[in-house]
Protein backbone atom coordinates (compact mmCIF):
# COMPACT_ATOMS: atom_id res chain seq x y z
CA UNK A 1 0.00 0.00 0.00
CA UNK A 2 1.45 3.25 -1.24
CA UNK A 3 1.08 6.73 1.04
CA UNK A 4 1.99 9.94 -0.03
CA UNK A 5 3.23 11.63 3.01
CA UNK A 6 2.77 14.96 1.50
CA UNK A 7 0.36 14.82 -1.04
CA UNK A 8 0.01 18.95 -1.35
CA UNK A 9 3.20 18.40 -3.51
CA UNK A 10 1.14 17.46 -6.69
CA UNK A 11 -0.12 20.90 -6.78
CA UNK A 12 3.34 21.79 -8.18
CA UNK A 13 2.89 19.45 -11.22
CA UNK A 14 0.55 22.36 -12.49
CA UNK A 15 3.50 24.30 -12.51
CA UNK A 16 5.36 21.94 -14.87
CA UNK A 17 1.77 22.10 -16.98
CA UNK A 18 2.41 25.82 -17.20
CA UNK A 19 5.62 25.82 -18.05
CA UNK A 20 5.22 23.48 -20.83
CA UNK A 21 2.71 25.36 -22.51
CA UNK A 22 4.91 28.25 -22.08
CA UNK A 23 7.60 26.42 -23.78
CA UNK A 24 5.22 24.92 -26.69
CA UNK A 25 4.33 28.64 -27.40
CA UNK A 26 7.74 30.14 -27.74
CA UNK A 27 8.95 27.18 -29.71
CA UNK A 28 6.27 26.86 -32.57
CA UNK A 29 6.76 30.80 -32.55
CA UNK A 30 10.21 31.08 -33.03
CA UNK A 31 9.73 28.13 -35.39
CA UNK A 32 7.24 30.42 -37.39
CA UNK A 33 9.21 33.41 -37.29
CA UNK A 34 12.48 31.63 -39.02
CA UNK A 35 10.12 29.90 -41.30
CA UNK A 36 9.04 33.69 -42.85
CA UNK A 37 12.68 34.53 -43.18
CA UNK A 38 13.88 31.74 -44.90
CA UNK A 39 13.17 28.52 -46.59
CA UNK A 40 14.25 25.30 -44.82
CA UNK A 41 16.93 24.26 -46.85
CA UNK A 42 18.59 28.29 -46.75
CA UNK A 43 18.43 27.86 -43.08
CA UNK A 44 20.30 25.28 -42.70
CA UNK A 45 23.47 26.64 -44.57
CA UNK A 46 22.60 29.88 -42.35
CA UNK A 47 22.63 27.94 -39.09
CA UNK A 48 24.15 24.83 -40.25
CA UNK A 49 24.68 23.25 -36.80
CA UNK A 50 20.94 24.40 -35.53
CA UNK A 51 18.82 21.12 -34.59
CA UNK A 52 14.90 21.84 -34.38
CA UNK A 53 14.60 18.74 -32.40
CA UNK A 54 17.03 19.10 -29.74
CA UNK A 55 15.46 21.94 -28.05
CA UNK A 56 12.15 19.94 -27.49
CA UNK A 57 14.31 16.81 -25.86
CA UNK A 58 16.51 18.50 -23.62
CA UNK A 59 13.12 20.72 -22.26
CA UNK A 60 11.38 17.22 -21.89
CA UNK A 61 14.16 15.62 -20.38
CA UNK A 62 14.49 18.61 -17.59
CA UNK A 63 10.36 18.22 -17.31
CA UNK A 64 10.99 15.02 -16.43
CA UNK A 65 13.36 15.32 -14.02
CA UNK A 66 11.04 18.18 -12.28
CA UNK A 67 8.11 15.97 -11.91
CA UNK A 68 10.04 13.30 -10.49
CA UNK A 69 11.77 16.01 -7.96
CA UNK A 70 8.20 16.56 -6.98
CA UNK A 71 7.55 13.25 -6.37
CA UNK A 72 10.65 13.07 -4.11
CA UNK A 73 8.80 16.10 -2.35
CA UNK A 74 5.41 14.09 -1.93
CA UNK A 75 7.23 11.14 0.22
CA UNK A 76 6.31 8.02 -1.17
CA UNK A 77 5.88 5.81 1.90
CA UNK A 78 4.97 2.07 1.63
CA UNK A 79 3.16 0.19 4.26
CA UNK A 80 5.54 -2.87 5.10
CA UNK A 81 3.21 -5.12 6.66
CA UNK A 82 -0.23 -5.52 8.12
CA UNK A 83 -0.54 -5.56 11.87
CA UNK A 84 -3.61 -5.55 14.53
CA UNK A 85 -4.82 -2.67 15.38
CA UNK A 86 -7.73 -1.66 17.89
CA UNK A 87 -10.52 0.61 18.17
CA UNK A 88 -14.15 0.99 18.97
CA UNK A 89 -17.28 1.36 17.44
CA UNK A 90 -20.10 -0.26 16.79
CA UNK A 91 -21.68 -2.77 14.30
CA UNK A 92 -23.50 -1.11 11.31
CA UNK A 93 -25.80 -3.50 9.18
CA UNK A 94 -27.25 -1.44 5.49
CA UNK A 95 -29.82 -3.53 3.82
CA UNK A 96 -30.45 -2.74 0.55
CA UNK A 97 -33.90 -3.56 -1.11
CA UNK A 98 -32.55 -4.35 -4.49
CA UNK A 99 -36.56 -5.65 -5.65
CA UNK A 100 -37.58 -4.19 -9.46
CA UNK A 101 -40.36 -1.69 -7.88
CA UNK A 102 -37.22 0.17 -6.28
CA UNK A 103 -36.40 1.13 -10.06
CA UNK A 104 -39.38 3.42 -9.62
CA UNK A 105 -39.14 6.73 -10.68
CA UNK A 106 -41.49 8.77 -8.56
CA UNK A 107 -38.04 9.80 -7.08
CA UNK A 108 -35.24 10.99 -9.55
CA UNK A 109 -33.60 9.35 -11.13
CA UNK A 110 -34.82 6.21 -9.58
CA UNK A 111 -35.49 4.64 -6.02
CA UNK A 112 -32.62 2.82 -6.15
CA UNK A 113 -29.74 5.27 -7.14
CA UNK A 114 -31.40 7.47 -4.83
CA UNK A 115 -30.56 4.78 -1.89
CA UNK A 116 -27.47 4.20 -3.44
CA UNK A 117 -26.51 7.73 -2.82
CA UNK A 118 -27.86 7.84 0.86
CA UNK A 119 -25.67 4.81 1.98
CA UNK A 120 -22.74 7.02 0.55
CA UNK A 121 -24.02 9.62 2.58
CA UNK A 122 -24.09 7.56 5.69
CA UNK A 123 -20.64 6.29 5.20
CA UNK A 124 -19.05 9.19 5.20
CA UNK A 125 -20.49 9.92 8.50
CA UNK A 126 -19.51 6.73 10.39
CA UNK A 127 -16.52 6.89 12.18
CA UNK A 128 -14.45 3.98 13.45
CA UNK A 129 -17.49 1.74 13.69
CA UNK A 130 -18.03 -1.37 11.25
CA UNK A 131 -19.93 -1.37 8.33
CA UNK A 132 -21.41 -4.62 6.57
CA UNK A 133 -24.32 -4.34 3.32
CA UNK A 134 -27.11 -6.75 2.81
CA UNK A 135 -28.77 -6.89 -0.47
CA UNK A 136 -32.55 -8.03 -0.57
CA UNK A 137 -34.91 -9.06 -3.16
CA UNK A 138 -37.48 -12.26 -3.14
CA UNK A 139 -33.95 -13.85 -0.74
CA UNK A 140 -31.31 -11.96 1.17
CA UNK A 141 -27.63 -12.27 0.66
CA UNK A 142 -24.18 -10.76 2.32
CA UNK A 143 -23.06 -8.16 -0.86
CA UNK A 144 -19.79 -7.32 2.36
CA UNK A 145 -19.58 -8.58 5.50
CA UNK A 146 -18.59 -6.59 8.36
CA UNK A 147 -15.00 -4.41 7.75
CA UNK A 148 -13.89 -1.03 8.42
CA UNK A 149 -12.75 -0.70 4.86
CA UNK A 150 -14.88 2.51 3.95
CA UNK A 151 -13.82 2.52 0.57
CA UNK A 152 -14.14 -1.18 -0.02
CA UNK A 153 -18.04 -0.18 1.37
CA UNK A 154 -18.68 2.33 -0.95
CA UNK A 155 -17.27 0.22 -3.96
CA UNK A 156 -19.11 -2.71 -3.55
CA UNK A 157 -22.55 0.17 -3.12
CA UNK A 158 -21.83 1.53 -6.88
CA UNK A 159 -22.17 -2.11 -8.00
CA UNK A 160 -25.83 -2.62 -6.17
CA UNK A 161 -28.36 -3.73 -9.10
CA UNK A 162 -31.76 -5.38 -9.17
CA UNK A 163 -29.76 -8.09 -11.09
CA UNK A 164 -27.47 -8.73 -8.43
CA UNK A 165 -30.38 -10.96 -6.70
CA UNK A 166 -31.70 -14.15 -8.87
CA UNK A 167 -34.98 -14.09 -6.89
CA UNK A 168 -37.43 -11.34 -7.28
CA UNK A 169 -40.07 -10.32 -4.42
CA UNK A 170 -39.13 -8.38 -1.25
CA UNK A 171 -38.91 -9.98 1.75
CA UNK A 172 -37.84 -7.85 4.51
CA UNK A 173 -38.17 -10.50 7.16
CA UNK A 174 -35.32 -12.72 5.14
CA UNK A 175 -32.87 -9.82 5.25
CA UNK A 176 -33.31 -8.83 9.05
CA UNK A 177 -32.96 -12.11 10.02
CA UNK A 178 -29.73 -12.85 7.66
CA UNK A 179 -28.46 -9.46 10.07
CA UNK A 180 -28.77 -11.79 13.44
CA UNK A 181 -27.39 -15.09 11.64
CA UNK A 182 -24.11 -12.85 10.06
CA UNK A 183 -23.36 -9.92 12.27
CA UNK A 184 -24.33 -11.36 15.39
CA UNK A 185 -21.12 -11.67 17.01
CA UNK A 186 -21.86 -9.86 20.69
CA UNK A 187 -25.10 -10.56 21.66
CA UNK A 188 -24.56 -8.31 24.50
CA UNK A 189 -23.89 -5.15 22.97
CA UNK A 190 -25.93 -3.08 20.52
CA UNK A 191 -26.28 -3.18 16.97
CA UNK A 192 -27.38 -0.79 14.12
CA UNK A 193 -29.57 -2.42 11.45
CA UNK A 194 -30.20 0.12 8.79
CA UNK A 195 -33.02 -0.67 6.36
CA UNK A 196 -33.75 0.90 3.08
CA UNK A 197 -36.70 -0.37 1.14
CA UNK A 198 -39.97 0.95 -0.04
CA UNK A 199 -41.54 -1.15 2.32
CA UNK A 200 -43.39 -3.35 -0.40
CA UNK A 201 -43.60 -6.60 1.82
CA UNK A 202 -45.14 -10.01 -0.15
CA UNK A 203 -42.64 -12.44 1.04
CA UNK A 204 -42.55 -12.95 4.83
CA UNK A 205 -43.46 -11.61 8.19
CA UNK A 206 -41.09 -8.48 8.69
CA UNK A 207 -42.36 -7.64 12.26
CA UNK A 208 -41.87 -11.08 13.56
CA UNK A 209 -38.19 -10.93 12.58
CA UNK A 210 -37.97 -7.06 13.74
CA UNK A 211 -38.59 -9.00 16.95
CA UNK A 212 -36.35 -11.24 16.69
CA UNK A 213 -33.80 -8.51 16.09
CA UNK A 214 -34.60 -6.53 18.87
CA UNK A 215 -34.63 -9.50 21.75
CA UNK A 216 -30.71 -9.70 20.32
CA UNK A 217 -29.67 -6.19 20.57
CA UNK A 218 -30.33 -4.86 16.92
CA UNK A 219 -31.62 -1.21 16.47
CA UNK A 220 -33.81 -0.95 13.88
CA UNK A 221 -33.86 2.34 11.46
CA UNK A 222 -35.82 2.24 8.42
CA UNK A 223 -35.48 4.27 5.56
CA UNK A 224 -38.61 4.54 3.29
CA UNK A 225 -38.22 4.97 -0.45
CA UNK A 226 -40.87 6.28 -2.52
CA UNK A 227 -44.16 8.15 -2.69
CA UNK A 228 -47.89 7.67 -1.79
CA UNK A 229 -48.69 7.97 -5.23
CA UNK A 230 -45.98 5.47 -6.26
CA UNK A 231 -45.21 5.27 -10.02
CA UNK A 232 -45.27 2.61 -12.71
CA UNK A 233 -42.10 0.15 -12.89
CA UNK A 234 -39.81 0.34 -16.12
CA UNK A 235 -38.42 -2.66 -17.84
CA UNK A 236 -36.74 -2.84 -21.07
CA UNK A 237 -37.87 -5.13 -24.01
CA UNK A 238 -34.79 -4.68 -26.96
CA UNK A 239 -33.38 -1.13 -25.16
CA UNK A 240 -36.97 0.17 -25.45
CA UNK A 241 -38.14 1.08 -22.51
CA UNK A 242 -41.74 0.12 -21.29
CA UNK A 243 -43.61 -0.61 -18.15
CA UNK A 244 -44.25 -3.44 -16.03
CA UNK A 245 -47.78 -5.14 -16.69
CA UNK A 246 -50.08 -7.31 -14.56
CA UNK A 247 -51.77 -10.39 -15.77
CA UNK A 248 -54.89 -7.87 -17.68
CA UNK A 249 -52.48 -6.10 -19.42
CA UNK A 250 -52.77 -2.61 -16.56
CA UNK A 251 -49.47 -1.11 -15.85
CA UNK A 252 -48.43 -1.58 -12.02
CA UNK A 253 -48.27 1.10 -9.52
CA UNK A 254 -45.52 0.49 -6.83
CA UNK A 255 -46.57 2.77 -3.69
CA UNK A 256 -44.40 3.50 -0.56
CA UNK A 257 -45.84 1.96 2.40
CA UNK A 258 -44.47 3.97 5.33
CA UNK A 259 -46.93 2.20 8.60
CA UNK A 260 -44.79 -0.91 7.65
CA UNK A 261 -41.65 0.52 7.68
CA UNK A 262 -42.60 2.70 11.32
CA UNK A 263 -43.96 -0.38 12.61
CA UNK A 264 -40.34 -2.31 11.87
CA UNK A 265 -38.54 0.34 13.47
CA UNK A 266 -40.71 1.20 16.31
CA UNK A 267 -40.56 -2.70 16.97
CA UNK A 268 -36.64 -1.96 16.81
CA UNK A 269 -36.00 0.98 18.88
CA UNK A 270 -35.39 2.71 15.96
CA UNK A 271 -35.79 6.00 13.47
CA UNK A 272 -38.25 5.94 10.56
CA UNK A 273 -36.88 8.63 7.96
CA UNK A 274 -38.94 9.53 4.82
CA UNK A 275 -36.96 9.79 1.27
CA UNK A 276 -39.80 11.06 -0.84
CA UNK A 277 -37.29 12.90 -3.59
CA UNK A 278 -35.90 15.25 -1.16
CA UNK A 279 -32.84 14.20 0.47
CA UNK A 280 -33.65 13.50 3.70
CA UNK A 281 -32.01 14.47 7.09
CA UNK A 282 -29.84 11.32 8.40
CA UNK A 283 -28.72 13.04 11.31
CA UNK A 284 -31.62 11.53 13.77
CA UNK A 285 -30.18 7.92 12.79
CA UNK A 286 -26.79 9.09 13.12
CA UNK A 287 -26.65 10.75 16.45
CA UNK A 288 -28.16 7.97 17.61
CA UNK A 289 -25.96 5.22 16.18
CA UNK A 290 -23.15 7.70 18.08
CA UNK A 291 -24.61 7.75 21.56
CA UNK A 292 -24.75 3.56 21.49
CA UNK A 293 -22.39 2.16 23.26
CA UNK A 294 -19.41 1.32 21.35
CA UNK A 295 -17.07 -1.95 21.51
CA UNK A 296 -13.41 -2.93 21.06
CA UNK A 297 -12.72 -5.10 18.08
CA UNK A 298 -9.38 -6.02 16.36
CA UNK A 299 -8.74 -5.00 12.86
CA UNK A 300 -5.71 -5.40 10.76
CA UNK A 301 -3.94 -1.90 9.20
CA UNK A 302 -1.03 -0.96 7.19
CA UNK A 303 1.58 -0.07 9.18
CA UNK A 304 5.46 0.90 9.61
CA UNK A 305 5.77 3.04 6.48
CA UNK A 306 8.84 3.59 5.15
CA UNK A 307 9.94 6.35 2.80
CA UNK A 308 10.93 5.42 -0.93
CA UNK A 309 11.86 8.99 -1.80
CA UNK A 310 15.32 7.70 -2.77
CA UNK A 311 14.19 6.14 -5.82
CA UNK A 312 11.86 8.90 -7.44
CA UNK A 313 15.25 11.15 -6.61
CA UNK A 314 17.74 8.63 -8.15
CA UNK A 315 15.39 9.03 -11.49
CA UNK A 316 15.35 13.12 -11.33
CA UNK A 317 19.45 12.94 -10.65
CA UNK A 318 19.66 10.60 -13.74
CA UNK A 319 17.35 13.39 -15.80
CA UNK A 320 18.92 16.16 -15.11
CA UNK A 321 22.44 14.49 -15.58
CA UNK A 322 21.46 13.52 -19.56
CA UNK A 323 19.93 17.18 -19.75
CA UNK A 324 23.24 18.56 -19.00
CA UNK A 325 24.56 16.66 -21.83
CA UNK A 326 22.35 17.22 -24.62
CA UNK A 327 23.90 20.19 -27.33
CA UNK A 328 21.41 21.96 -28.74
CA UNK A 329 23.19 22.35 -31.67
CA UNK A 330 24.34 19.67 -33.95
CA UNK A 331 27.29 17.30 -34.06
CA UNK A 332 30.09 18.36 -35.65
CA UNK A 333 31.26 15.54 -36.73
CA UNK A 334 27.76 14.41 -38.15
CA UNK A 335 27.85 17.83 -39.98
CA UNK A 336 31.59 17.11 -41.26
CA UNK A 337 30.76 13.67 -42.52
CA UNK A 338 27.23 15.33 -44.30
CA UNK A 339 29.50 18.36 -45.88
CA UNK A 340 31.90 15.32 -47.05
CA UNK A 341 29.16 13.77 -48.45
CA UNK A 342 27.43 16.68 -50.16
CA UNK A 343 31.14 17.47 -51.73
CA UNK A 344 31.66 14.22 -53.30
CA UNK A 345 27.80 13.87 -54.64
CA UNK A 346 28.54 17.22 -56.64
CA UNK A 347 31.85 16.55 -58.30
CA UNK A 348 30.25 12.99 -59.04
Amino acid sequence: MIFWENSWAFWLLLFVVVLNLIFLFNYFRNKRLLNRFAQTELLNQLIFDYSPSKPLVKFFVLVGGLVFLILTLANPQIGTKLVEGKRRGIDVVIAIDVSNSMLAEDIKPNRLERAKQMVMRLIDKLVNDRIGIIVFAGEAYVQLPLTTDYSAAKLFTSYIDTDIVPTQGTAIGSAIELAVEKCNFDEKRKKALIIITDGENHEDDPFSAAELAAKNNFVIHTIGMGTSIGGPIPIYVNGKKDFLKDNTGSVVTTRLDPIMLEKISSIGGGEFVLNSGVDPDLSQIVDKIAKMEKKEYETKIFSNFESQYQYPLAIALLFLIVELFINERRNKLVLILNSFVQRNTIRG
